[in-house]
């Protein structure tokens, strides 16, 4: 992987894409209003209203900018050339805790994608670099803050 260069999955391209139209359109147009309904006001020197709305439209097009150049840097990863027995970026991976049984999946997606509520894990977690490059039925030994975790590989998918 190049520097700067990002991997996606179609679903996490979508999504940014998704974002930025929503930023463009439907935020600006709100911050638009809001800065009309300050200047209402009067005096906007010292318009709080105003300031918090050029606040506004400055953390949004601050977003857009960040999004845009995040996109630009990035492929979509196309599963149909990637191993199907190994982790890499975009798999899904089911795994079992060797210490309690317990057992869980985790998508491996890049940092931007992350999302642990919907089991999305970063590559660059310390989980996700552990099991790059593991296959089915290994146990993989992750060393975190809190300690070690070992894991058994029970699958693999995409």
């Amino acid at each position: 992987m190049d520097s700067g260069e990002t991997y996606l999955t179609q679903a996490g391209y979508d999504k940014l894409a998704e974002e930025i139209e929503r930023l463009r359109t439907v935020r600006r147009r709100e911050i638009a209003r809001e800065i009309e309904k300050a200047r209402a006001y009067g005096d906007i020197s010292e318009n709080a209203e105003y300031d918090a709305a050029k606040d506004a439209q400055a953390h949004n097009e601050q977003r857009i900018a960040e999004l845009e150049a995040k996109l630009s840097k990035c492929r979509i990863l196309d599963d149909s050339l990637m191993s199907k027995d190994e982790v890499l970026i975009g798999a899904t991976v089911k795994l079992r805790d060797m210490d309690t049984g317990e057992e869980f999946e985790y998508m491996l997606v890049a940092e931007v994608e992350a999302d642990y509520a919907q089991n999305k894990i970063s590559v660059s977690s310390p989980v996700g670099k552990a099991l790059l490059g593991h296959k089915a039925a290994e146990i993989v030994e992750i060393v975190i803050p809190a300690g070690m975790l070992k894991y058994r590989i029970e699958s693999i998918s995409r």
